[in-house]
């Protein structure tokens, strides 16, 4: 009976679809509270679990999952956020780490991803360096803002990173399908992030996974920090992240 119930459980629990977000440097675990409620108001709501990883690779967590949630939202965010590439690696090995014991624990084997700013770095970096170790599947990526190229504003001066990005662009997923959002506060980008460092995205993922498509917003909230909460933005994660909403009286209670 025992061995019944949780073989259950775990083709119940494989039903399940998380949505990860991960923030930029310098922001918490919190960064995209205002996201989520939005959505949870657009589609009827999912649980929200919050993950702070520590240096030492232990994390800590805030929320839940519900237990007929199959499409969570889960925020993993790092003790050490700041910027710089050598950051960006640490985050990306301490990404790999929570996922791993967030994947063991829920048992979904398959999921999407979004990434503001440097979230997006982590991210590729992730499915460059240690996604093929894994057997989870993620299907679709969208980077919000994400400075492929750092700083740089000319796509010919390459920057380390995105040079290393490029010379690993063959271990990305092939199925993956992947949305490079940009905003333009001025002509040029987001007020933080040139618009051609984004656009340097297709330099890693083009040719290389299933669909790349870039996007690129302005008007209100085009700003770099305001990208998550555009309006436009928060579309087109309803749009092309989300799974179906649930039906009216089917409603997933949501964690805080």
């Amino acid at each position: 009976m025992h061995h019944q119930v949780r073989d259950a459980q775990v083709v119940h629990d494989s039903r399940m679809a998380p949505i990860i977000l991960v923030p930029g440097s310098s922001a918490t675990q919190n960064r995209f509270n205002s996201l989520v409620t939005t959505l949870n108001q657009r589609t009827n709501g999912h649980s929200l679990l919050k993950v702070t990883v520590k240096t030492d690779g232990t994390v800590q967590t805030q929320g839940r999952i519900a237990p007929r949630d199959v499409e969570p939202y889960i925020v993993i965010a790092f003790e050490n956020n700041q910027d710089g590439y050598n950051n960006i690696k640490k985050q990306a090995r301490w990404f790999d780490l929570a996922f791993n014991q967030l994947a063991t624990k829920y048992h979904f084997n398959r999921f999407n991803a979004i990434g503001h700013s440097n979230g997006g770095l982590i991210l590729t970096l992730f499915l460059a360096k240690y996604y093929q170790k894994s057997a989870v599947t993620m299907n679709k990526l969208m980077t919000i803002g994400t400075p492929y190229n750092l700083e740089e504003s000319n796509p010919h001066n390459r920057t380390q990173m995105l040079a290393d990005l490029i010379k690993a662009r063959k271990q990305l997923p092939k199925n993956l399908t992947v949305y490079s959002l940009a905003g333009t506060q001025t002509y040029d980008g987001d007020g933080i992030v040139p618009l051609a460092s984004v656009e340097c995205g297709k330099y890693i993922f083009q040719n290389q996974v299933k669909h790349y498509t870039q996007i690129t917003v302005s008007g209100d909230d085009a700003s770099h920090s305001d990208l998550p909460q555009n309006q436009e933005i928060e579309g087109y994660i309803q749009q092309y992240m989300l799974a179906k909403p649930n039906q009216p009286g089917q409603r997933i209670g949501a964690g805080k």
